[in-house]
């Protein structure tokens, strides 16, 4: 969810006025006091405490899917520079909450005020989104809903830094323990947005690292055309969409997809769209190809996007005392039994998987334990040995 996304400009105001949240206090510390946005999946308003501003994101748990808690428990055990910190999650009344960073615009209001980014911009945030990716990746997470909405541009001193949203729809594609991806499926519907969806996503197939990818390539170059070829299709319904979206991304070959704009972006998609399920992506290749574009143009890797402002270059270099991010604090308490009603059978789907990914995180963590417990035995047993023979 896009949650600086407001409603309609003229019925903001109104909303601010009757939306009975507004004035609402959460965990006893955070007065709502603006609204953000809305999605399909809930409510995002602008918070309060101490003098700190953060994002309030709300879905209702009688309505909802219930993936707020998917997304906390996934964000707090990813952390890291890209990640928005959590602050709390809970229940408060009829709604699952989850207080975080709050953002500023993300990448699909950006390119709906510019039509379309520079390459210079494309590269830069495409050089972000692989390092985000690989950091998420490596710890065997993929996001299976990449997309211009869930990329949003940071805050005041951090207003270069891109940040990933939405890990609703998250998941463990292997084993952190074994490194063993899990197996090579075809499931009944496609999961993420079918836009950007990888060939093999829209296909149904189990998705790995390489479908997270292929999709930013189809992101950027819709950054630079200002559309992709699969859009618009005059179709009678969601199913014959899908269809059509796939016989034209199978048709559209990466040389037509990226002709007129720099070879290292077709390069991108081209080895993005032919990774095998298990491969592990050469990152710092990807990466490179957009170093390579800036250099290319004859441009700096500095971060000054089409939309940056002397305001923001002056916010940069501000002397800021970093608040620490407490991303785990309140997450994992009080969140047993929740219950979930609805009609939407693959997100059902993704919340029992990801129920039992807490489990195997769990699991994973109590087996490590005990693998350490028995390496310390060792080390001392070793230790000792080696004492009492040295010293006779």
């Amino acid at each position: 969810m896009d949650y600086n996304n407001p409603n309609t400009k003229d019925d903001e105001e109104n909303d601010s006025i009757s939306d009975p949240m507004i004035g609402k206090i959460f965990f006893s510390k955070y007065k709502a006091t603006k609204k953000l946005g809305e999605g399909s999946f809930g409510k995002v308003y602008k918070a309060e405490y101490n003098g700190e501003e953060f994002a309030i994101k709300m879905e209702s748990k009688s309505k909802e899917q219930g993936l707020l808690e998917i997304e906390a428990t996934i964000m707090s055990y990813l952390k890291g520079p890209n990640i928005p910190f959590i602050k709390s999650f809970g229940y408060s009344g009829n709604y699952n909450v989850l207080v975080m960073q709050l953002l500023d615009k993300s990448l699909e209001d950006l390119i709906n005020k510019y039509n379309t980014f520079s390459t210079k911009t494309t590269a830069m945030l495409g050089y972000q989104m692989v390092y985000i990716l690989q950091y998420i990746h490596d710890r065997h997470i993929i996001h299976r809903d990449i997309k211009p909405d869930n990329f949003v541009m940071g805050l005041k001193r951090y207003n270069d830094r891109l940040y990933i949203l939405d890990f609703g729809l998250a998941k463990k594609y292997r084993s952190s323990r074994t490194l063993i991806q899990y197996p090579y499926i075809k499931k009944k519907k496609l999961t993420g947005t079918a836009r950007y969806a990888s060939i093999h996503a829209l296909e149904a197939y189990e998705q790995s690292r390489r479908d997270d990818l292929e999709s930013v390539g189809y992101v950027l170059m819709y950054f630079l055309r200002g559309s992709l070829p699969w859009q618009g299709l005059k179709v009678k319904s969601k199913e014959d969409r899908y269809k059509r979206i796939l016989e034209k991304k199978k048709e559209t070959s990466s040389e037509e997809l990226c002709r007129g704009y720099p070879h290292e972006f077709y390069q991108y998609v081209e080895y993005s769209k032919n990774l095998d399920y298990e491969d592990n992506p050469d990152y710092d290749m990807l990466k490179q190809l957009f170093i390579d574009v800036i250099k290319h143009i004859n441009a700096k890797m500095d971060y000054i996007y089409d939309w940056t402002t002397k305001e923001d270059l002056l916010k940069r270099k501000e002397t800021k005392i970093e608040s620490k991010s407490e991303n785990d604090t309140n997450v994992g308490k009080n969140n047993k039994n929740v219950e979930v009603e609805s009609n939407n059978n693959d997100q059902i789907d993704n919340l029992n998987s990801n129920k039992d990914l807490k489990r195997e995180f769990k699991r994973e963590a109590t087996a490590d334990d005990k693998v350490e417990s028995v390496c310390c035995i060792v080390y001392v047993y070793i230790i000792y040995n080696f004492y009492f023979i040295y010293r006779f």
